[in-house]
């Protein structure tokens, strides 16, 4: 399996990577250098997160050369708006200390603003301080509203994605439009871990739960980014790419969906 995806304008994006949802500051610059040691390539951040600092200092420490690696941050709902869009982002910048990123995604798609927020992150992408855009929890009417106004389509899609929420019509939409399927909370927040059927097939292929969850991912097209604080599990979570799922292993893990949103819905949410 190739290790990257191409994007709809040509760039090269890691299928896996490392997630920092609710990791601290500190412990941001720590989990980014194992994970770069471990291979990892791919690190996804946030505004919201406050672990930007964290994680460009653990860029810089890896010893990695920038150009070898992909850095994700978002655009968080406060900040949207043409202009305080722009702000926002060389906030970002500042924080991380960079002089650009490879892929910025409007967070959640906030009424009344995501479409100002895309003219300014076109501009973003155009000026090549964002080497790929995209946006995140954007259900389809999102992204048909976006495209009204936009001149540029969304490269990525980063949304909900686990075997409980396999997110089907969304998917199929999205790879119709050529625009890439990113997952967050990929092990569904590690309450699907002791299921059996998951059990029983990393049993099979003498690995865990997860990493048969993020074999599951990647085998369906799907760029995952789980997340670990942990140096043994972020290793652990890396080493997937050495096993295959049957036909038969995947169609029951797609059996397993339940429709169950853990996270807030991106047309009912509120922050």
């Amino acid at each position: 399996m190739e290790k990257t995806k191409q994007l709809a304008n040509g760039l090269e994006m890691p299928r896996l990577g490392l997630g920092v949802w609710r990791v601290e500051d500190t412990t941001a610059t720590d989990a980014v250098k194992w994970a770069i040691n471990d291979g990892y390539r791919l690190i996804d951040t946030a505004a919201i997160y406050k672990n930007e600092t964290g994680v460009g200092k653990g860029i810089r420490e890896s010893g990695i050369q920038r150009k070898d690696l992909f850095i994700t941050t978002k655009l968080w709902n406060s900040d949207q708006g043409y202009e305080s869009a722009h702000q926002a982002f060389n906030d970002s910048l500042d924080r991380l200390g960079l002089e650009y990123v490879d892929l910025y995604l409007i967070h959640w798609p906030v009424e009344g603003e995501f479409n100002d927020s895309w003219r300014a992150m076109e501009e973003i992408y155009e000026s090549g301080r964002a080497k790929a855009i995209g946006v995140s929890n954007f259900h389809q009417h999102h992204i048909e509203k976006l495209m009204a106004t936009a001149k540029i389509k969304p490269m990525v899609d980063q949304i909900e994605l686990h075997p409980t929420l396999t997110q089907e019509p969304l998917r199929k939409y999205l790879a119709s439009e050529g625009i890439a399927v990113e997952a967050w909370s990929p092990l569904g927040q590690g309450k699907i871990l002791e299921n059996e059927t998951l059990v029983s097939i990393g049993k099979q292929h003498n690995k865990t739960a997860a990493q048969v969850i993020i074999r599951w991912h990647l085998q369906s097209d799907i760029i995952v980014i789980p997340k670990s604080v942990h140096e043994a599990r972020i290793q652990q979570n890396f080493d997937v790419f050495d096993f295959e799922l049957t036909k038969d292993e995947m169609a029951q893990i797609d059996g397993l969906n339940s429709n169950e949103r853990l996270g807030a819905d991106p047309d009912n949410f509120d922050f």
